[in-house]
């Protein structure tokens, strides 16, 4: 517990100077009138940092699936903050996130997100939302670039799958752009919810075949793109009453020699 504890004071003064390294240099090269794809690469070594300072590691799958020079959709699940630095880390395509629109309250971070062209959505107001979603389609075409948006449109805190919201798929329906689920599994132990306790892991994303979105319904793609998430979870998707979270390992118990065979 103690060795958890110090490792999460770890990654957060390395995420915080991270942060204000990083981000600082984004926001001082946007008032220089600095454009392009150098604003993901610093968003790659933001996560980089990030994924290192927690002792965790990231493994892509399907990697084939995400033609570069082509946009998508990518559709994934969130469980952690560890989703994010995992995909943001590793994905070797040009992407942009979307997400709250309350990311941008947090200092150096919120100017940093929206001058690296990600793009936030407030969920208050539809026609808001709506006028961010149409920015991000447009984004994709022009810059042939990756939107990436949580499906569930916040984390889960058991670890199972949350009802998906609409707008990832009537982005797809408007603009005919294909989805790619991206499920992310190993992820939600490392930091789990109300808790200040590190455990290293290897998170595991998976880049599935493409949805197309061409001449369907958006009720029709958001029930294709669920059953892939559906299978690879080997999860039902009756939503059932959640048992309560197992209770995580006491990574001392093995020192004092409890629990051995």
């Amino acid at each position: 517990m103690i060795l958890g504890v110090l490792r999460a004071l770890w990654m957060i003064f390395w995420i915080f100077w991270g942060t204000l390294a990083i981000g600082g240099a984004a926001i001082v090269m946007a008032l220089f009138g600095i454009r392009g794809p150098v604003y993901v690469r610093m968003t790659r070594r933001w996560a980089q940092v990030a994924l290192w300072s927690s002792g965790s590691n990231a493994v892509l799958h399907g990697l084939e699936n995400v033609t570069p020079g082509q946009p998508f959709i990518l559709v994934a699940n969130h469980v952690s903050w560890f989703d994010i630095f995992a995909i943001a880390a590793r994905l070797p395509v040009d992407y942009h996130f979307v997400a709250k629109k309350e990311l941008e309250k947090i200092p150096v971070f919120g100017l940093a997100w929206r001058v690296a062209g990600h793009i936030s959505i407030d969920r208050t107001n539809r026609e808001s939302a709506a006028r961010s979603l149409r920015k991000a389609g447009e984004q994709m075409r022009q810059q042939k670039s990756v939107v990436v948006i949580f499906a569930e449109g916040t984390r889960s805190r058991t670890g199972r799958l949350l009802p998906f919201k609409k707008g990832a798929f009537v982005l797809a329906a408007e603009t005919g752009i294909p989805i790619i689920p991206t499920i992310v599994t190993g992820s939600f132990d490392i930091m789990r919810p109300d808790t200040f306790v590190v455990r290293p892991a290897t998170i595991h994303v998976y880049f599935e075949p493409a949805v197309p979105a061409q001449g369907v319904s958006v009720d029709a793609l958001m029930t294709r793109t669920r059953d892939v998430f559906v299978q690879r979870l080997g999860e039902t998707d009756s939503l059932p009453p959640l048992d309560p979270a197992p209770a995580l390992p006491d990574p001392t118990a093995t020192a004092r020699g409890e629990g051995s065979a």
